[in-house]
């Protein structure tokens, strides 16, 4: 007979479970999304997935460049570069450790979109 063993706490398991945003930040990401859709001022949105970070993209209108990137950084350098707030060139506009927080002391009527 085979020996089993039970592994607890297995880290590989837990790595994999946080490559994407968890259920509390994709309701408050998405709340955003309904204010500035009923504002009229974004119009359609996507997911973008990768190695190091996940990002919920925001478009104007169907262009090939998103104009804003909500991003969770999946292997920050400094604690408050989890969640990052980038324009459509990749600039960092805000960025904290906090989903929450980031979203909402951001003024989202007074940040300009370039066309």
């Amino acid at each position: 007979m085979k020996k089993i063993r039970l592994i607890i706490n297995n880290d590989i398991k837990k790595s994999e479970k946080e490559r994407f945003f968890i259920k509390k930040e994709l309701q408050c990401i998405l709340n955003l999304y309904a204010k500035m859709v009923s504002n009229g001022s974004w119009k359609d949105y996507s997911f973008s997935t990768g190695t190091k970070e996940v990002s919920f993209d925001v478009y104007q209108r169907a262009s090939d460049k998103p104009v804003l990137r909500i991003t969770k950084n999946l292997k920050p350098n400094y604690f408050n570069e989890k969640y990052l707030i980038k324009d459509k060139d990749g600039k960092v506009i805000k960025k904290s450790e906090n989903l929450n927080l980031l979203i909402n002391k951001t003024s989202w009527n007074k940040l300009k979109i370039i066309k």
